[in-house]
């Protein structure tokens, strides 16, 4: 299975905001630091606070900070929000599978996938930013300033 870029995103944008302690980075600088496009973060962004997980204040010393509820969040709830849980194949799309009537596959990728969510749902946020990551995400955080 491979995750929607906005996943990955959003994953990376929680991460980051658990590292940053009292600063409060602006959409901008998250996304300088990720190496991403800032129209993307910024949907990400307002997805995460939608959810809950982050707050944004704009103006002057506005910015990103991640909630409580975004620290201890389960990395398999927030896959879900941005993937879905729909199914993996579409066999009832515009062309429908032949098989769709006594097909076996269906359940089993069905199964696969809640397995996948499956194990992520016991890993938080914050478990992920344990070292060696968290340094690191220090690190990415601290590069130069965007113009």
């Amino acid at each position: 299975m491979r995750l929607l870029r906005s996943t990955d995103l959003a994953l990376r944008v929680l991460m980051r905001l658990a590292v940053s302690g009292d600063a409060s980075p602006t959409t901008r600088q998250v996304a300088d630091d990720m190496g991403v496009p800032y129209t993307h973060t910024a949907k990400v962004v307002a997805e995460l606070q939608h959810l809950g997980l982050l707050e944004a204040r704009r103006g002057r010393g506005g910015g990103l900070s991640l909630t409580e509820k975004g620290r201890t969040a389960s990395v398999g709830a927030v896959v879900r929000s941005f993937e879905g849980d729909g199914d993996v194949v579409d066999c009832e799309g515009p062309t429908p599978c032949p098989l769709n009537s006594a097909c076996r596959l269906r359940g089993a990728l069905r199964r696969a996938q809640e397995a996948f969510f499956a194990a992520l749902d016991p890993v938080t946020v914050a478990d992920m930013v344990a070292d060696p990551t968290g340094p690191l995400l220090l690190g990415i955080a601290s590069g130069p300033p965007s113009p």
